[in-house]
């Protein structure tokens, strides 16, 4: 049965698979009898976006191609649409054959009024018309006609972010910022153009979506755009003036801020010129920066600062003043005379006008304008001219006086620099002699010849007579009388033959304001009185010190030299006498003298003439020989304790003890002993450590070392003094040691002896002293070198006037003049021409008059050396 049913079963399927082929093998026939046109894409109606090109093809489906004739397209107005033409333009449509029989409609740029209903048509056969109908419809595609992808609102206004859409259908519009959905509120409205953002702040910087969508075509587009927050540009510091000063180089800066950061430009407003392009002016757009490399009067004016960005325009102006530096143009030198006023003027030119001030060469106080406070006579007087850039300043002093006379600085300022120059103001006065009246009388003797020297200080220089007795010198013609000299400084030599010629001359000095006279007096000077009185001051064995109180002087003739002749009293005759002199400031000991003996002593006094009159006459017995002086330790204290002073040693371990030699009272001295012993001082007393002193006897020698000493410990050391009697009395000091490492290091090895460095150091010493001498020989012709050059190449005769002014040769040096006259006042009087800029005051030279010389004792010589010179007012 089931066999049965399963083979019925597959009969069936036979049977409709049999009648299913024979159907369609009917139609297929039927069809390929049918002719028609066929339009590809297929679908009757073509949706397509305006814009965009657009090909439907035309293909006949008939039995026969080749009855197909007159295949064609008609448009939606039912022209027939033409076969493209020939060349290279193309019209909005046209038709073209394509492979296959087919026709092409091509449409370049599909146009919202192409949309339409659109036939093929073609003659089959010549009896059967075919046609073929496809409809187009147009849409606008979504297409962003305003919306920038970078766009830059402007911080603080209300800003639209572009978004224009075109589509047709209309199409939605949707907003996103960093991908979140914007919400119209507050803040944001979302409008047709765009999205408004009101107040914008630096915050609403982002990336903002605009997104467009097409419901009926399911069309969607994004758009991306940057909304970056511009800030206006603000300038934040330009001067509302700037100062520049001619011929420097200058800098200015315009600082703006903004966002972008503003790019910055000079304008020069006389002109519209942009200073960027001109020479010798460069600007730094980044930074505002404007420099000139080196500024003309030309350059004052008023420039603008601009600040330009995408957020807009800004601009300040400021005027930049040109200064110049001043320059003084006329100050000549002035003379006036004592008593009236005098004045000098300065005149400067500069921008702004300079202030104008005086102040004395060599100091640094300037005058101030009006009346000075310290001195009313001096009064500055200013005036300013800023149109033309020129002041006037002048210096008025009202009862001028000798003390005026002298440099003046003017010292022009503004603020561009200062400038100087140096006048001089001449007092003429009439002589004067002033200086000379305390000046004592000059002395000679035994017929020495003289120099009696007249200065007379007087601008102008005054010229000088000489009068003996009422009589002009000159109409004397004496040979004992010569004149060196017409002034300011004269020399009267006199050679006093006679005791007549000890007298008073009178100088007299005239110039064209004045005379004065001085009276000055030769005298004959002669040896000193008696010594006054000579006192034992101390006694010893073998030695005798005195006070020795000298006779009263003539002023001008000092004492050189004390002597004293001694003898025993039984000696009867004083050419037999010992002498002994000594210097005035030397101690007056008297050694060698033998113990327990009766002297006989008597002193005179010496100066520049001789020894004056043997006087003071008196004895003196010397006391018996006994044990030495006390000697004298030749150290001296650096550090003072309370109850006795402290000798410091410079070394931790050893002192060198040195003593001078003492009075040996009659016998020899034959040791020394030396007991030194550590302690500490407690409560003021002096307390030794027995168990650790040291004694040490020396013998000729006046030094010892002490070693193996401790560091920063106090020793009492005792000297004494030995001879054939005994012991001296004992001299005691305290010593301290310095703390642990000596100061001073000792060298282990000495490689130059001690008479070799003194010897070096005295050479060095002495090879100083002729360089030095050299140099003032060579530049002001003073010193040794230059004395011995004037001993050996002048003489009396060739003596000329020194003191004359302006001469500009080397004058012969008058005779030697013993009084301590002030160098002679010069002249000035011409224009002052080149800029000073004094630093020091005005130096009188030195080693313009003679040098003083002194007598000094060594003990057994008197000894003249340079200095206050011997006899000042004796006889040359």
């Amino acid at each position: 049965m089931g066999q049965l049913q399963r083979q019925r079963v597959a009969r069936l399927a036979t049977l409709l698979y049999v009648m299913l082929c024979s159907c369609l093998t009917i139609e297929l026939c039927s069809a390929q009898q049918e002719p028609k046109l066929q339009i590809y894409p297929t679908q009757e109606v073509q949706r397509k976006p305006v814009g965009k090109p657009l090909i439907l093809t035309c293909r006949p489906n008939v039995p026969d191609q080749a009855l197909v004739t007159d295949l064609q397209w008609k448009d939606n107005m039912n022209n027939t649409i033409l076969p493209k033409p020939t060349g290279r333009n193309h019209p909005p449509m046209y038709t073209e054959t394509l492979p296959g029989e087919s026709l092409g409609l091509m449409i370049t740029s599909l146009s919202s009024e192409m949309g339409g209903k659109y036939y093929c048509t073609a003659s089959y056969a010549n009896t059967e018309i075919l046609e073929k109908g496809v409809t187009i419809k147009t849409y606008v595609a979504i297409t962003w006609t305003n919306a920038p992808e970078n766009q830059f609102p402007i911080l603080g206004s209300d800003y639209v972010v572009k978004c224009e859409v075109k589509a047709d259908p209309n199409p939605t519009i949707d907003w996103l910022r960093n991908g979140d959905p914007i919400r119209t509120d507050a803040k944001h409205v979302v409008q047709t153009h765009g999205l408004l953002i009101r107040d914008v702040a630096e915050t609403d910087d982002g990336i903002y979506t605009c997104r467009a969508a097409v419901i009926e075509t399911g069309e969607l587009l994004e758009r991306t755009i940057r909304v970056e927050v511009y800030i206006a540009p603000v300038i934040t510091h330009l001067p509302a003036q700037l100062e520049a000063v001619e011929g420097k180089p200058f800098a200015a800066n315009c600082t703006a801020i903004g966002k972008p950061v503003p790019e910055i430009s000079w304008i020069k407003q006389s002109v519209q010129l942009n200073v960027a392009t001109a020479d010798r002016f460069k600007v730094n757009a980044q930074t505002g920066l404007l420099t000139i490399s080196s500024v003309t009067q030309e350059d004052y004016d008023t420039y603008t600062c601009i600040a330009r960005n995408g957020a807009g325009v800004v601009d300040q102006k400021t005027k930049l003043n040109v200064l110049v530096r001043p320059s003084v143009y006329e100050l000549y030198n002035v003379t006036g005379v004592s008593g009236k006023e005098i004045a000098i003027t300065c005149r400067s030119k500069g921008r702004p006008a300079p202030a104008i001030s005086f102040r004395r060469w060599g100091t640094e106080q300037q005058y101030t304008p009006g009346i000075q406070l310290d001195d009313e006579r001096i009064t500055l007087e200013q005036y300013f001219d800023e149109e033309r850039g020129e002041s006037t300043g002048t210096l008025r002093i009202a009862r001028s006086q000798r003390t005026d006379d002298g440099l003046y600085q003017c010292i022009a300022s503004n603020k561009g620099d200062t400038a100087y120059k140096t006048g001089h103001i001449a007092v003429e006065f009439p002589p004067d002699f002033t200086h000379m009246k305390e000046l004592p009388p000059v002395f000679s003797w035994e017929q020495r010849i003289a120099n009696l020297s007249c200065l007379a200080m007087g601008i102008p220089n005054a010229t000088i007579e000489w009068r003996w007795n009422g009589r002009n010198v000159k109409d004397l013609y004496d040979t004992n009388l010569k004149i060196e000299g017409t002034g300011p400084r004269s020399d009267l030599i006199v050679h006093p033959v006679t005791r007549q010629y000890y007298s008073a001359y009178k100088c007299i000095a005239t110039n064209i304001h004045g005379t004065a006279e001085h009276d000055m007096q030769l005298k004959e000077a002669r040896v000193p009185d008696f010594v006054a009185a000579a006192v034992p001051r101390q006694l010893t064995a073998t030695t005798m010190t005195f006070d020795i109180r000298g006779p009263a002087t003539e002023l001008g003739l000092p004492i050189l030299a004390f002597s004293v002749q001694y003898k025993e009293v039984n000696n009867p005759d004083w050419s037999t006498a010992l002498n002994r002199s000594w210097s005035p400031d030397s101690p007056y000991i008297v050694e060698g003298l033998r113990p327990q003996t009766m002297y006989s002593f008597r002193f005179a006094a010496r100066n520049q003439v001789g020894l004056g009159n043997w006087g003071v006459n008196q004895q003196q017995s010397t006391p018996r020989r006994s044990a030495p002086e006390e000697p004298k330790p030749l150290h001296s204290p650096v550090q003072n304790d309370k109850e006795e002073p402290v000798v410091v040693s410079p070394y931790s371990d050893h002192f060198e003890l040195r003593w001078g030699v003492p009075a040996d009272n009659g016998e020899p001295i034959d040791l020394y002993q030396i007991k030194y012993c550590p302690g500490v001082k407690m409560a003021g007393t002096w307390h030794e450590l027995e168990d650790r002193c040291n004694m040490i006897e020396v013998s000729e020698t006046t030094s010892f070392q002490m070693t193996d000493l401790s560091g920063n410990t106090y020793y009492r050391i005792e000297l004494k003094a030995h001879n054939a009697i005994g012991y001296s009395s004992p001299a005691s000091i305290i010593m301290k040691t310095t703390r642990g490492i000596d100061v001073i290091q000792v060298a282990e090895r000495q490689v130059l002896s001690s008479a070799a460095i003194v010897g070096i150091a005295v050479g060095g010493v002495l090879l100083l002293l002729f360089v030095v001498d050299l140099l003032c020989c060579v530049t002001v012709h003073m010193g040794v070198m230059a004395a011995m050059c004037r001993k050996a190449k002048r003489s009396p005769s060739e003596i000329d006037d020194e003191a004359k002014l302006g001469s500009g040769q080397l004058v012969k040096e008058p005779p030697p003049s013993p009084l301590p006259l002030p160098p002679p006042v010069k002249l000035g009087g011409s224009p002052v021409t080149s800029q000073l800029d004094e630093k020091e005051p005005l130096r009188t030279p030195t080693g313009s008059l003679k040098q003083n010389s002194t007598i000094e004792f060594d003990g057994r010589f008197v000894h003249s050396r340079s200095g206050e010179i011997i006899g000042k007012n004796s006889a040359v």
